[in-house]
């Protein structure tokens, strides 16, 4: 189907402000999960390392699933996946506040939330690219906000909900505001095709033709039958005499000739579908080999392999903080009474700072995007490995600023990715990238904990973040620099894409 040319207005706008706070109130628990994180520990009395699993999946789901959050918007569109995914963020929020153990969160809160968070994620985007055309950039960008806002105001939501209610009730609550998603998610009207035919001839025309042979046979049957009980009927009318005996034979070798055809009918179909079936799997098998072959290529790119290792080690190291930096702090024996604000808001407001300031930057010719993320991601080792170095609240909320806005270079991360790889070759290479960026996520929180478990002390936790950080940052800065252009220029081209392959990374 054709879409109409993005009217990069009206409608659209209704679009920005909706996908919004979609993914304000989708994402605004998971980014800020770091609160409840305190209050599990508590409650079921479980490791550090076992407890983070919950936020960790919740966060790194998402990406993980990405190529079937894409095929299901693609195949039901952006408004009936929103609405759905509603109901699992909602659902997934409601059933937490009963779990029994940490054993039901993984599923509750880790994994269907987390899910839910993904397609919610795929609708907006997808929907907002059919609307916006020239002003994408600007769209894209506002929209992506709506989760760090949702960060800085959950945070503090979240706390003052348990103090008042307790942790099941802030779950129910969180919950039941999470059902706006519906509202939201009834108003993404899809953008309507330059021609829609009727739908009886859509639906014809998508019918192979041999199908069309089944229904002349058919109808070829239908004609025998007539013909040949009008030639009884012209018969018994001249001769005038009932013959019971020639009823029953002329009946027999009627219905006899009628299973015979269909029968054959029958054969014919089987055949031609199982043929049909093969000719598809094979059409299949030869994507899926081209898909795997362009892969190589892409990691005979040696800029595109060190931003795949660095991309993974950042995750595994700097997403951390955002999940446990309330509990460093009561680590540090700080007292409640010298919160100003919770580190987690500090984090989500500087998130946004940061994409929007990293962004711009990334737009004036003379700035180099790999170098700019490189400079972040070193930035952000040394940051972590200043953690264990802050006892006041005063130094951890630095900390947590600066660590917010560098955490922002997801805004520029496809730039990156394009100036690496090409655009022609952008939706491969960043599906791959998005996937071992939730790989990361997932692992970077569970690992931090076991670290605590293992040494009592968050110390040497921060030491390996920050070592994973400045290994894929040196990595990508060597790959990248001028002395292996040449042989960057020199890798062969892929063959034409045969194939689609959408996908959508968390904000």
């Amino acid at each position: 189907m054709a879409f109409r040319k993005p009217p990069d207005g009206g409608w659209g706008w209704v679009i920005v402000v909706v996908s919004f706070f979609t993914q304000f109130l989708c994402y605004g628990s998971p980014l800020a999960v770091g609160v409840l994180y305190l209050e599990w520990l508590d409650a079921f009395g479980e490791g550090k390392g076992k407890t983070a699993w919950v936020g960790s999946l919740a966060n790194g789901i998402g990406l993980l699933a990405s190529p079937v959050c894409s095929i299901c918007v693609s195949s039901f569109g952006a408004r009936p996946v929103a609405i759905f995914s509603g109901f699992m963020v909602a659902g997934g929020l409601m059933m937490s506040s009963f779990a029994p153990n940490i054993y039901f969160l993984y599923v509750s809160y880790g994994i269907v939330v987390g899910l839910g968070c993904g397609l919610l994620y795929t609708a907006t985007v997808t929907i907002t690219c059919q609307y916006f055309d020239k002003r994408r950039g600007l769209a894209l960008g506002l929209i992506s906000t709506g989760s760090s806002v949702g960060l800085f105001i959950y945070a503090a939501l979240q706390r003052e909900l348990i103090e008042l209610y307790g942790l099941d009730g802030c779950l129910l609550i969180v919950g039941a505001l999470s059902l706006n998603i519906l509202a939201c998610g009834s108003l993404m009207r899809p953008l309507e095709s330059s021609s829609s035919p009727p739908p009886e001839k859509m639906f014809v025309d998508k019918v192979p033709d041999q199908y069309f042979v089944y229904h002349e046979k058919e109808k070829t049957i239908e004609e025998n039958i007539s013909i040949l009980e009008k030639g009884y009927i012209d018969e018994k009318s001249v001769n005038n005499v009932p013959d019971c005996k020639q009823d029953s034979i002329l009946n027999k070798n009627t219905l006899s000739s009628i299973n015979v055809n269909e029968k054959d009918t029958y054969k014919k179909k089987v055949v031609e579908q199982t043929n049909f079936c093969k000719q598809l799997a094979k059409r299949k098998w030869q994507l899926y080999l081209t898909y795997w072959k362009e892969t190589m290529v892409l990691f005979k790119n040696k800029v595109f392999s060190a931003l795949f290792v660095a991309i993974l080690l950042f995750d595994i190291g700097g997403f951390p903080p955002s999940l446990l930096m309330e509990d460093v702090a009561r680590s540090a024996n700080i007292s409640e009474d010298d919160y100003y604000m919770p580190l987690i808001s500090i984090i989500g407001i500087m998130t946004t700072v940061g994409k929007l300031v990293l962004g711009i930057l990334a737009d004036f010719k003379w700035v180099n995007t790999l170098y700019l993320y490189v400079t972040t991601l070193l930035m952000t080792g040394v940051a972590l490995f200043a953690i264990p170095f802050a006892k006041s609240y005063l130094t951890l909320a630095m900390l947590s600023g600066i660590l917010g806005f560098l955490t922002g270079n997801w805004s520029i991360f496809p730039y990156v990715t394009t100036k690496t790889v090409g655009i022609e070759k952008l939706t491969h290479a960043y599906g791959i990238l998005m996937f071992f960026a939730g790989l990361g996520n997932s692992l970077g929180p569970p690992i931090v904990g076991w670290f605590y478990d293992w040494t009592q002390e968050y110390n040497t936790a921060f030491y390996f973040s920050g070592f994973c950080v400045l290994l894929g940052g040196f990595l990508l800065l060597l790959a990248a620099l001028p002395c292996w252009n040449a042989c960057t220029n020199q890798s062969s081209k892929l063959p034409p894409n045969t194939y689609s392959y959408k996908v959508a990374s968390n904000a």
